[in-house]
């Protein structure tokens, strides 16, 4: 008998609770939090891997459902999902910002469309950007690594455990690594832009009279995809990386190991 007189099994409920720590991951996370995926999708996934913690680990629920302690149990484990999925999709925000940067200069910052994953308008190369990483994250097993990173939490962080100050601190400062891998994604590209830029500067002092609109902006445009296209290897294996740089601050960050 739980509060108020429900009669619950018992196994049940430990599921049920298992289930928010896993559910909390999968909304924060990339790819399964994607909008395109289907509520009962997440569901149904976040029931089967519960069920499989509940098969390796000892799932300890709170006593009583309608209690003080148990809202804050659940909210404890929906802390913990919730970090270690931010800490991934931290690291997808890296694209986004590289798109920024590489489309201002190229002259596309009006060149939007609506992201399939989060549903709001974002850069055309941006989406084109988080789609492979989409590909890489999912080529390297990342969704396999994200489930393992799940069911491991809760042997180094069991039911009724709370995230220290340190550690949200940490996650907080990995913000800044989405920018730092845009920029850095964007450095290829961006500089034959600039280059560019300075060449289209010199001939405007030495032509005044020149229609800089008419030549500046289909130079940028030409010379940006030109660009894309040449340092596209690179950008993959950049991309590559920070997914694995993500994978490996997940663990470290949220669960200290």
């Amino acid at each position: 008998m739980m509060g108020f007189g429900l009669a619950i099994e018992p196994q049940l409920w430990a599921l049920l609770f298992a289930m928010v720590r896993i559910g909390a991951a999968f909304v924060a996370a990339p790819v399964f939090g994607a909008v395109s995926v289907p509520l009962p999708a997440r569901i149904a996934l976040s029931g089967a891997i519960g069920v499989l913690v509940l098969g390796t680990t000892h799932v300890q629920p709170p006593g009583e459902v309608f209690a003080l302690t148990t809202f804050l149990a659940v909210a404890a484990e929906a802390l913990i999902g919730l970090a270690i999925g931010f800490v991934l999709q931290i690291a997808f925000a890296a694209p986004m910002v590289a798109s920024e940067v590489i489309g201002m200069s190229m002259g596309l910052g009006f060149a939007n469309a609506v992201d399939p994953s989060s549903g709001h308008s974002t850069p055309a190369l941006g989406q084109f950007l988080s789609i492979l990483m989409t590909l890489l994250f999912l080529a390297v097993e990342g969704h396999l690594v994200l489930v393992d990173l799940v069911v491991r939490s809760y042997q180094v962080m069991p039911p009724g455990a709370w995230l220290a100050p340190e550690r949200l601190l940490g996650i907080a400062l990995f913000g800044g690594y989405a920018f730092l891998a845009g920029l850095l994604l964007a450095l290829p590209v961006g500089f034959i832009l600039l280059c560019l830029n300075i060449v289209v500067g010199m001939l405007s002092r030495a032509a005044p009279a020149l229609n800089l609109f008419a030549i500046g902006l289909p130079a940028s445009l030409v010379m940006g995809v030109v660009a894309i296209l040449l340092a596209l290897p690179a950008m993959g294996d950049y991309l590559l990386v920070i997914v694995h740089e993500a994978l490996e601050a997940a663990p470290r960050l949220v669960l200290g190991a």
